[in-house]
């Protein structure tokens, strides 16, 4: 597995790059794109049905794909448990980019 950098990243835009770097196998990528769109399923649903205590699995649902992706095929260590907000924010933008075809889905 690899390591978390060695540099201390001071910007989104610093670490975006990073990001994708940590995000090249193809199933790892398509594992976030799953986790993140279940998790607007659940959050629409529980705003919907009212039904709140679905709210209980965004992160199980969010986090659960993504780092199975990471663990299992790109063989690394989640950015999450160094860069908590960028990796969050980072989840985000790569399902942009990959819907508007900046990356490859």
């Amino acid at each position: 597995m690899s390591n978390q950098p060695s540099k201390r990243y001071q910007s989104f835009a610093e670490f975006y790059p990073y990001y994708l770097q940590e995000h090249s196998n193809p199933v790892c990528r398509r594992l976030h794109y799953v986790g993140s769109l279940l998790v607007l399923v659940i959050l629409a649903y529980a705003l919907y049905s009212g039904q709140w205590f679905w709210l209980l699995a965004l992160p199980v649902v969010g986090y659960g794909f993504a780092w199975i992706g990471h663990f299992v095929f790109e063989k690394n260590r989640p950015a999450t448990f160094q860069y908590p907000l960028y990796s969050l924010m980072g989840d985000w933008v790569m399902l942009k980019d990959a819907f508007t075809g900046r990356i490859r889905f």
